[in-house]
Formats: structure tokens, sequence, C-alpha cells
């Protein structure tokens, strides 16, 4: 949960300082719903989670776990850096295409601004997961 928030907070910080556009709109990102709906990020977690129970769970000494640990850092960091990018290149299209000055997520935002999360999926190839009915 950490590390998802962590990949959160910098995927806003990036949306933020990477769209601009000729229009004045402001437009909104749903980064809870990419990530939920998103195989290559839900793979990369669970990959995640894999590695990490692995290290805690091998016979090394306690320095080899902590330099595989170290490595896994190294690893999903580069791997949050990547998706990061993806999602900043597909938000900045979009944002190109509407015309809009700026982009933030919306977990940031109360009200207003137009959503383009809809349209950041459909450059990345995500499909929204529908909504259970009560």
């Amino acid at each position: 949960m950490k590390k998802q928030l962590v990949f959160i907070a910098a995927l806003g910080a990036a949306l933020l300082a990477g769209c601009a556009g000729s229009g004045s709109p402001i437009g909104l990102v749903d980064v809870q719903r990419l990530t939920a709906n998103w195989p290559v990020y839900t793979n990369a977690q669970n990959q995640l989670v894999a590695d990490q129970r692995a290290i805690a769970a091998s016979k090394g000494s306690n320095a080899d776990k902590q330099r595989q640990a170290m490595a896994l850092q190294q690893r999903y960091s580069q791997i949050s850096n990547q998706l990061v990018s993806q999602v900043r290149a597909a938000a900045t299209k979009v944002a190109g295409q509407k015309q809009l000055k700026l982009v933030v997520t919306r977990e940031f935002v109360g009200y207003g601004g137009t959503d383009i999360t809809g349209d950041v999926e459909k450059l990345l190839g995500i499909t929204e997961k529908p909504t259970p009915t009560p």
C-alpha cells in the first residue's frame, strides 16, 4: 500500500509537470482508476509482492537478503519510472488534442476540470473493469 501511494504521488507530480497545451481548461486524470484497471501496473505490483515474500522466505543471510531487497527496490523504481512516463506521455498527448493547459490528478481536485481519464486509458490500452452492482 505504501509503495502504491508513492507511485500515485510520483504520477501526480509527473502529470503536473508534463502537460501543457494552448487552451485554457484543466484536465483531470483519475490515477486510482488507472492503477486499478491497468494490467501492466497490477502485474508489476503483484510481482513486487511475490519478490518481497521470496526474499523474506529465503534461507540466505541477512546481508544477502538486504542486498536482494536493495536490488528489488532499484528494479521497482525503474518500473515505476517507466509507468509514470507512459502515463505522462498519454496525458500529454490527450492534453494537446484537447488543448488543455494543465493536467492534474483527480485525487487533489474537489470539483471542476475536464476528466481525461478515459482518453488516457484508451492510449494505454486499459479496459475499465465494470463496477459491481450492489
